[in-house]
């Protein structure tokens, strides 16, 4: 018998490919989809003026100063994407973190300006303290060991800080427990109710933060961070983590990393049914960005397929370095 033949005897009720013919059939029936509104685009900011640095393991992402910072904003939401995510980088660090609470530090003038030149932008603000510490950690250090609630007084006062400024969401990344009610409770009583958090909730202690650690000068002097970030063997343990932040007032909760924590965001979805975030963190997109500069991988094509898995996955929100790229690919 013939393959022409074979064919002909089929008798298939059903033809999957069908619906696979034609870029427009595939368009119609496609399950998961991508809009620039549930990005957001990550931006370190420091001080001076016309500071415009290129982070050398993050090709196409920099370190700003506030008045770069408004530009690449502006830039960012005529390609569609309307929410940012402020670190700061200081030019002074000490053992307290105090540049993080100061209200002329570069993420709460970033807030300032930002809001007054760049209407109808979501403003999100990261509150840790690794960024602003000379030792690198996420907090106070008492006998080189992270103090749990003399650090969560320090977010405290720098999600109020960030507020104050004008930021629509804080979003606490430490991991410290407790810091979520506590901020919280604070920015009520200081008539922020209106501010949202967004809780790093499920944060991993990853090897995947390499690259922003070089942009943010944050990599710790000394040990890791294992004592607060979350072991990448554990699942259950982050829907503990996620069910205690959202207990304590969280508006939003994420998973960090993404890619390599698919089957975590599916499973704080599908528990929760809360607002969720990933963030495509520095590492994945620095290995995205390696390969293709080799020729190894279709850039475009990769970017776009990973953040549809994250899609896929769950995430309301995907926090990532692609944001302007990938809304302009779907314009």
């Amino acid at each position: 018998m013939t393959t022409a033949q074979t064919a002909t005897t089929l008798k298939l009720t059903q033809r999957l490919r069908r619906l696979r013919r034609s870029e427009t059939l595939r368009a119609m029936v496609r399950e998961t989809r991508l809009s620039p509104d549930m990005f957001i685009l990550p931006l370190f900011v420091c001080d001076g003026e016309g500071v415009r640095r290129e982070v050398p393991s993050m090709p196409g992402v920099f370190n700003l100063s506030v008045d770069e910072a408004v530009k690449e904003t502006a830039a960012a939401k005529a390609d569609g994407v309307s929410s940012v995510l402020l670190f700061g980088l200081p030019d002074q660090k000490d053992s307290i973190g105090s540049a993080a609470y100061d209200p002329e530090a570069p993420v709460q003038a970033a807030v300032r300006a930002i809001k007054r030149e760049v209407p109808g932008v979501l403003v999100v603000t990261d509150v840790c303290l690794c960024e602003y510490t000379d030792h690198g950690h996420c907090g106070i250090l008492l006998d080189d060991t992270i103090a749990n609630d003399p650090t969560v007084e320090l977010l405290v006062r720098t999600a109020v800080s960030h507020a104050a400024a004008g930021a629509d969401i804080v979003a606490p990344s430490d991991m410290m427990d407790g810091r979520v009610g506590a901020i919280r409770a604070t920015l009520d009583e200081r008539g922020f109710e209106q501010t949202a958090i967004m809780a790093y909730a499920a944060k991993y202690c990853s090897a995947f933060y390499g690259p922003f650690r070089d942009a943010a000068a944050s990599a710790p002097q000394f040990g890791d961070r294992r004592s607060h970030q979350m072991d990448p063997a554990n699942a259950a343990e982050a829907l503990r983590e996620v069910e205690q932040d959202i207990k304590e007032g969280a508006d939003i909760v994420m998973v960090k990393p993404a890619i390599h924590y698919l089957d975590v965001i599916e499973r704080v979805k599908r528990t929760f049914g809360y607002p969720t975030a990933a963030y495509h963190v520095s590492g994945e997109y620095a290995m995205l960005k390696a390969a293709a500069r080799n020729g190894w991988i279709d850039e475009p094509r990769a970017m776009m397929e990973t953040l549809t898995a994250i899609r896929r996955a769950g995430a309301d929100i995907i926090i990532t370095y692609y944001a302007r790229e990938a809304a302009r690919a779907l314009a």
